[in-house]
């Protein structure tokens, strides 16, 4: 290796690295996260034990006298403890939404334990009351336990960049001025430089072609299901795959001018401008932190006035602003969120974005990619044509032919053959004619199975209404030919994916509207619409421009999901409201979208939407159990009835908690899809 490829080559190993340490920091920062609630819940689930154990309202309640000399002031040191080490997540949080004026879930509970820890203070060195440490430690220990059960349940930060990164080869043989090649870094290429393709390669970069005939895969990148013929002129992408031919081409554009560095600033962009809106719990905090704010700032300046009796208002205004805080609102959301994604991995189901999963619940339309998503993405046998033979006899001959190729036409006959259990005949002499088809000799006999235009190039007659009529079903059509004489013609087609008909006629049902979006040819896709019962679809759409058919539909004021699998779905995905992936898809759909379809069968989407739906209900009914006892005791805890001798004690409304607590545990438990 000269110094030149080998300073090439570190440059552009360096400059992956880089790159995938960029994209990685994210995930890297939830994992930890993750670690962080986990070690601090523990840690004051330690705390908590003690705490309760030298409150005198835990004291009181179980009939126990555990007091000693100074045990007040341990009990305060493990609460500051606990209340710095254990509340540090939900201050910072606090901090955070307050500085975006966003008040939620954290500033709630942040509000909360301050308070409690404040007063329980001051009623340990200066006010004469009770002190609320034990509803400081079970808050904190309850928060952390619930925010750690659920961010396990749905941890996976999307790296759809990372895998972009993966499409390009990290070299490309680069053709010098007297002919020959050498290998250098892809990063290093200039624009006009030449490039040599080998057969079965990866193209590096994009370009266009100034010698040679290929057909190019660019399914991955385009969604295009058939080959691409290229001759010279014709442009390439880089990441998509040579077929037989070898290419020579100069590079067009490097850098951030590549197609598939327009998909990743697509991504980028759709990701970054995506919905911020908050989710149900959120909400839910925000209006009872307001509740508890004011309730008890009205509460201490309602007894201020009536009593004057400042230490009596301000454990009223305490205990007012705690209750607002209640506990099972820590669990509600969590173990709904970790139960419905458990429910969902055993439907082959991957949840990769709770906000986003929550929406599910009020689609108006989904778009379906066609190929690979709708479609298996592989050809397969549709019509047989023979002439003067039988089917089994020009299968047979097809297949024998094609057995030595791995195009997708190709394969699709070789798999047709294997399933009739068809014997393939010894074949000699095989090439392939790039952009035609392919030769062969089977029995001395000169065999060719091609393209219509080598027919018409041979004058060779062939049914031309009935090719037509073929390929107005969107379906490609190979002739069988020997010693120039037509035997007859096979027609074969992406074929549609068993359970996709269903699926559309459930999401039908939904009341949601299904359209069809792809970069195939209007015949293919209304073919394929037809088929399955899809009334509105996109046909012959550039990669780039898919997420712009997604904001269309957005500013018709429709939410609407994406479901694909290729890399030109990537931006479609991260712009939509909801971005379903298909399992079996490229590595880059699957990080972009929110739920990936890990059976790759699309009438998962039906399940996926009756659990979204199924879910939500949950919450809100998790929700309504958690703030129940607010609507009591609130007024109870602010001394609406004190006079007539009626108060909430700490003990009752630890009662009270602990009861609603159980409830939300047990109806999380219920949730499943029917």
């Amino acid at each position: 290796m000269n110094k030149a490829h080998q300073d090439s080559t570190e440059s552009k190993q360096n400059h992956t690295e880089n790159m995938k340490h960029d994209h990685h920091q994210g995930h890297d920062h939830h994992s930890m996260m993750v670690q962080d609630f986990k070690r601090r819940f523990f840690i004051s689930l330690v705390l908590t034990i003690p705490i309760l154990a030298l409150s005198p309202m835990i004291q009181s309640f179980m009939g126990v006298d555990w007091a000693f000399a100074g045990s007040s002031y341990i009990l305060f040191a493990l609460s500051t403890v606990l209340f710095f080490y254990g509340g540090k997540p939900f201050i910072t949080g606090a901090r955070d939404e307050l500085k975006e004026r966003s008040p939620a879930m954290m500033t709630l509970i942040a509000f909360a334990i301050t308070i409690a820890y404040l007063y329980s203070t001051a009623a340990t060195f200066f006010l004469k009351g009770t002190d609320f440490f034990w509803e400081l430690a079970t808050l904190v220990a309850i928060m952390l336990l619930g925010h750690w059960i659920e961010m396990k349940s749905v941890m996976g930060a999307s790296r759809a960049l990372d895998e972009l990164i993966k499409l390009l080869p990290e070299e490309a043989h680069l053709i010098q001025k007297d002919g020959t090649t050498i290998d250098v870094g892809v990063t290093e290429l200039k624009t006009g430089e030449a490039i040599l393709v080998k057969p079965g390669e990866k193209i590096p970069i994009d370009g266009e072609i100034f010698e040679g005939t290929s057909e190019v895969n660019e399914a991955m990148v385009t969604g295009e299901s058939v080959p691409v013929a290229k001759a010279k002129g014709s442009g390439v992408i880089g990441g998509s795959i040579n077929g037989d031919g070898l290419l020579k081409f100069t590079v067009s554009k490097v850098g951030d001018d590549t197609f598939l560095s327009q998909v990743k600033h697509l991504v980028e962009e759709a990701q970054n401008s995506k919905s911020k809106s908050q989710r149900l719990a959120d909400i839910a905090a925000k209006w009872l932190f307001y509740i508890a704010a004011s309730s008890g700032i009205i509460t201490f300046i309602t007894w201020m006035f009536i009593r004057g009796d400042l230490a009596f208002s301000i454990e009223r205004a305490v205990t007012v602003i705690i209750i607002s805080c209640p506990h099972a609102l820590g669990l509600a959301i969590p173990l709904v969120s970790a139960i419905s994604s458990s429910i969902a991995a055993k439907n082959g189901l991957l949840i990769r974005n709770r906000l986003a999963f929550e929406q599910a619940r009020n689609l108006d339309a989904i778009v379906f990619d066609k190929t690979g998503t709708l479609t298996k993405g592989e050809f397969g046998v549709t019509d047989m044509h023979p002439i003067d033979i039988s089917e089994e006899q020009l299968l047979t001959i097809a297949y024998s032919v094609e057995t030595n190729s791995d195009h997708p036409i190709a394969q699709g006959i070789v798999r047709k053959g294997e399933k009739l259990s068809l014997k393939a005949k010894k074949v000699s002499d095989f090439q392939s004619l790039n952009g035609k088809g392919l030769e062969a000799t089977i029995e001395g006999k000169k065999i060719h199975v091609v393209s219509p235009g080598y027919l018409k190039a041979e004058k060779i007659a062939f049914d031309e209404k009935a090719y037509e009529q073929l390929a107005s079903q969107g379906k490609t059509v190979v002739f069988v030919v020997e010693d120039k004489k037509l035997l007859g013609f096979i027609a074969l087609a992406d074929q549609i994916h068993d359970h996709a008909k269903k699926a559309i006629e459930q999401v039908k049902a939904m009341g949601i509207e299904p359209i069809m979006l792809t970069g195939d040819n209007q015949r293919v896709a209304s073919h394929v619409g037809k088929e399955l019962g899809i009334d509105t679809i996109f046909s012959e759409v550039l990669p780039e421009d898919k997420n712009k058919k997604i904001e269309a539909l957005q500013k018709q004021g429709k939410r609407v999901a994406m479901i694909g699998d290729g890399v030109n779905d990537a931006p479609a995905l991260a712009t939509s409201d909801l971005g379903i992936a298909i399992g079996a898809g490229t590595d880059v759909a699957i990080e972009t979208a929110d739920i990936v379809l890990v059976k790759s069968d699309p009438l998962d989407i039906v399940n996926l939407l009756k659990l979204a739906k199924a879910t939500y209900s949950k919450i809100v009914q998790n929700l309504l159990w958690a703030t129940a006892y607010n609507v009591v005791a609130l007024p109870l805890a602010a001394g609406v009835l004190y006079n007539q001798g009626i108060v909430i004690s700490p003990a009752l409304g630890a009662a009270l908690m602990s009861l609603s607590t159980i409830i939300v545990a047990i109806n999380a438990k219920l949730l499943k899809i029917k």
